[in-house]
């Protein structure tokens, strides 16, 4: 088998990788070295798939021979699918190669697990060594770390890649021991406690001696699936910011579950990926990382799923009336930012803004403010908008309107937490 051939089946085997993010990390400028991070756009060129996932880099596995059996994997062990292993010279070779045809910035290295984790580290350590040494390669890596690697091996792999990733897969223990009984939730948790551990360390050995060797600069991130387990978006959520919490991840990736696989503990076939529900949790990941929320103010037993008409924010804002309406000539960035259609740059332009004098509704257009969400929030020196009459029932379908204006617009029932008099 030639290398293309290799290549056709290994970049097919890794496109239901999510997590292939390069923002973060400053590789700059090496004399006698090709390739940095630093331009505008962090290193990567970036384009679409057809699902409109955006690739940003050479994505590709080192081999998707694999020795465990996870049941929603299409390259577990019991899958007949066509097998394929690049070597690490020819890995090595292959990204240097697109590199200098301008194809690419960067690469992102996954892989199956041939024979065990250790040994399959050892292998992606050796084609990033070949690139940052034989090749001179200065450009961005990002290299994901097996469950179950030993601890010198994920620190050797750390001083190569810019950043680092550990696959939870699925949000739940219970569904890791029904789907893929060969990975344990500690195994998954530990590297990640390790890179942690190595990534604070290691800044601040940097601020001492500014030459010492970094790891993962990028930091680390995770992926989820999200739709092949019965977990509530309350339960992925609650997952998520913890792992915000404990292990400083830069980012939490979530990927729809796409029915490759027929088995009967996962959905069919024909259903349908759960591209909604991947946006609004993609939505509330955002909230939680620049908006100062957290997930239990996003979702509660009662409540454990969003509402797919609305977006996470807006949801909240109408479960939390009594909040509103925010006067945004005295509020402070915490308040602002909880106003829909306020985002973290319009918010800021307010508060700078407002020195000058007091804003009106036609000011906060030109700060950026979305006012088709923000006007049933706000008020401007006391006032709603001119002309602006609403009730519970419009708000709702104005917001939903201002999503999807080409949305039907159902019937609401009245919403008991918005009292009348707001913006009568």
């Amino acid at each position: 088998m030639d290398v293309l051939e290799k290549l056709t089946i290994l970049t097919d085997a890794a496109k239901y990788d999510a997590a292939c993010t390069s923002s973060g990390s400053r590789r700059s400028f090496r004399k006698g070295h090709i390739g940095n991070t630093t331009s505008s756009v962090a290193g990567c060129c970036h384009s679409f798939s057809a699902d409109g996932r955006c690739v940003t880099l050479l994505k590709v596995l080192l081999t998707n021979c694999c020795v465990y059996d996870c049941k929603y994997c299409v390259n577990r062990r019991s899958n007949d699918t066509r097998r394929a292993a690049f070597t690490p010279e020819e890995l090595a070779e292959l990204t240097i190669g697109f590199y200098r045809r301008n194809y690419i910035e960067g690469l992102f290295l996954s892989s199956g697990v041939l024979r065990s984790p250790d040994y399959t580290t050892e292998l992606m350590i050796r084609a990033l060594t070949i690139l940052r040494t034989t090749y001179c390669f200065n450009g961005y890596i990002h290299a994901k770390t097996i469950p179950g690697t030993s601890p010198e091996l994920v620190t050797a792999l750390g001083l190569l890649a810019d950043r680092l990733s550990v696959n939870i897969e699925l949000p739940s223990e219970a569904g890791l021991k029904t789907l893929a009984p060969d990975k344990t939730k500690a195994a998954i948790l530990a590297p990640m406690g390790q890179i942690r551990q190595q990534w604070t360390a290691n800044r601040q050995e940097l601020v001492k001696y500014r030459h010492a060797p970094k790891f993962a600069p990028a930091g680390q991130s995770t992926q989820l699936i999200v739709g092949a387990t019965q977990d509530t978006d309350l339960h992925i959520l609650s997952l998520t910011q913890g792992l915000y919490d404990r292990y400083q991840l830069k980012r939490v990736f979530f990927s729809a579950y796409v029915p490759v696989v027929e088995h009967a503990l996962l959905p069919s076939r024909d259903t349908k990926p759960p591209l909604l529900r991947e946006h609004r949790l993609y939505q509330a990941d955002w909230l939680l990382r620049f908006y100062g929320f957290r997930a239990e103010e996003l979702l509660d037993e009662r409540n454990p799923d969003f509402n797919p008409l609305v977006d996470p924010k807006c949801s909240w804002a109408l479960a939390h009336l009594d909040f509103f309406p925010v006067e945004v000539n005295s509020a402070d960035l915490e308040t602002l930012l909880r106003v829909p259609g306020i985002g973290p740059t319009s918010a800021r332009r307010i508060l700078v803004a407002r020195r000058v004098g007091s804003l009106g509704h036609d000011d906060l257009k030109k700060l950026g403010v979305v006012m088709k969400r923000a006007q049933y929030f706000i008020t401007c020196r006391g006032k709603v908008a001119d002309g602006l009459r609403f009730t519970p029932d419009s708000v709702l379908r104005g917001l939903i309107a201002a999503e999807r204006p080409s949305l039907p617009q159902p019937e609401m029932e009245q919403l008991s937490l918005f009292t009348p008099a707001f913006g009568a």
